[in-house]
């Protein structure tokens, strides 16, 4: 215990000691702006580190979609099988993330994100080899799937090591291109799977089990980069195994603080169709440009890959804006520009499913349509977890969880309502799935901060303490409060 006290100490010497010779680190040691190129800073270290780890989970993850044309022969999968997969992989993730904010709360991220990486490499792995029949494929998919939880981790590494004026930034950079890995598995997973069989020779039963070697050798890199590097959070914030946290301060109290908040159950919703909207086109895109336009399997790939690679710059364009508008209109400019962006985008959804179903569409102008409702629905994940910060400081990583799980459960009920069924096209799908994304981003307007304010109303002047009793301690704190609205 010595030892581990030794070494939280040190944790916090090694981050607030930036705060003496570095303009960008608060008293706190958390960075007050994002610096990609700044490697020898902590923060940007653990800033890389958190995107390439779930870049290759989202690779992962969506690493099946693209190369479903070879599976339907060797996993001998029926037209329904693809959907139940997609389900099966959209629970995983839901059930992953669900369990990952507790245990970044208590264990910390970096250890709860090296760790399921590792698990979901050897899962993954071993679905991979044993998967003969339509069984085996929803397995698969489950436990790639579950590296999604990873997203929790991520997010709730950002928010702990920056601070509240460059948080926004922070998170929506680090997920936008974590999550361009979806867009590399559309393109890489064909490609890999072609060489194989084409030029090695490996008949196409083994071929797709062969290709598994790259996601699952992703996994285990940066599960291992993740776990080997020493420090987890700036001084203040420092996690169980030596760290004294506060009395009371066990898990029930923790998730009790997160699940507790009206406004996690919000952004969850709305999280729940933008990120939500993202989940069901990366699943369904490369079939919808196969079947429409009658796209081989390697140009479907490409084309479906357009819509994920939009987050390199999408979702940080999101934080860029949460930043800009909370430091000129605090927290009132933050949810009108989420309630705006997220609209926007549901908008162009529709259209989306309403030029595919024309008797003639034209590919470019259908691809055009939906890059840039991808560009907007990404905006809006960024956008979204500009506030996510804000709810509860001490059960961040529950906020988080619950946040990032209503993706996933917008996601399911979707599919299960739209995409699942004979009664509409894919087509149709689409559009309904756009109007269901405009009426869930209406509740934004529920969302109020006693000391920031709401969309609708400013601040109370007689909010004093935090919004459920602690003094500072679950909603941001007075700083954090005048670094927002300055």
């Amino acid at each position: 215990m010595v030892t581990m006290g030794k070494k939280v100490d040190q944790e916090q010497s090694y981050y607030s000691d930036w705060a003496h010779i570095d303009h960008g680190v608060d008293a706190d040691g958390r960075a007050t702006e994002l610096r990609p190129l700044a490697l020898s800073r902590p923060h940007t270290q653990a800033f890389h580190l958190a995107w390439l780890s779930l870049f290759a989970c989202f690779f992962a993850a969506f690493a099946a979609p693209p190369i479903l044309p070879a599976l339907r022969p060797a996993l001998v999968l029926a037209p329904a099988d693809a959907s139940a997969a997609a389900v099966g992989s959209l629970s995983a993730a839901l059930v992953g993330r669900l369990a990952m904010g507790p245990a970044c709360d208590l264990l910390g991220p970096r250890r709860a994100s090296g760790v399921a990486s590792l698990v979901c490499a050897l899962a993954l792995a071993l679905a991979a080899v044993y998967a003969s029949s339509p069984a085996g494929f929803v397995a698969l998919r489950f436990c790639a799937g579950l590296s999604l939880s990873n997203f929790v981790a991520n997010q709730h590494w950002m928010s702990r090591i920056f601070a509240p004026s460059g948080v926004g930034l922070a998170n929506a950079v680090a997920a936008g291109w974590a999550n361009v890995g979806s867009a590399a598995a559309q393109v890489v997973m064909p490609l890999a799977y072609d060489l194989i069989v084409l030029r090695l020779g490996v008949p196409i039963t083994v071929a797709w089990r062969v290709a598994y070697l790259i996601p699952c050798a992703m996994l285990i890199t940066t599960g291992l980069a993740v776990l080997a590097f020493p420090y987890d959070l700036p001084s203040g914030c420092a996690y169980a195994g030596g760290a004294k946290r506060a009395k009371g301060e066990g898990f029930w109290n923790v998730v009790r603080g997160g699940v507790s908040d009206y406004r996690a159950w919000v952004l969850a919703l709305t999280y729940g169709y933008c990120y939500g909207v993202e989940l069901i086109m990366e699943n369904v895109a490369a079939d919808f440009f196969r079947r429409r336009f009658r796209l081989p399997m390697e140009a479907a790939g490409a084309a479906a890959a357009c819509f994920g690679v939009m987050n390199t710059v999408a979702r940080p364009a999101g934080g860029v804006a949460s930043d800009e508008v909370g430091r000129r209109f605090g927290m009132r400019g933050r949810l009108w520009a989420l309630w705006a962006v997220q609209s926007t985008g549901a908008v162009l959804c529709v259209l989306v499913g309403r030029m595919g179903a024309t008797e003639a569409p034209s590919l470019a102008a259908t691809m055009a349509v939906m890059v840039a409702c991808g560009a907007f629905v990404q905006a809006a994940s960024g956008l979204t977890f500009g506030i996510v910060p804000f709810v509860s400081k001490r059960s961040m990583g529950v906020v988080s969880g619950m946040t990032a799980s209503g993706g996933a459960v917008g996601a399911i009920v979707t599919n299960r309502l739209f995409f699942s069924s004979s009664r509409y096209t894919v087509e149709e799908a689409i559009s309904f799935t756009g109007l269901t994304s405009l009426l869930c981003t209406l509740p934004v307007a529920l969302i109020y901060f006693p000391r920031l304010g709401g969309m609708l109303c400013g601040p109370s002047e007689s909010a004093t303490v935090d919004h459920d009793g602690h003094d500072d301690d679950d909603d941001v704190n007075k700083d954090d409060d005048y670094m927002l609205l300055k």
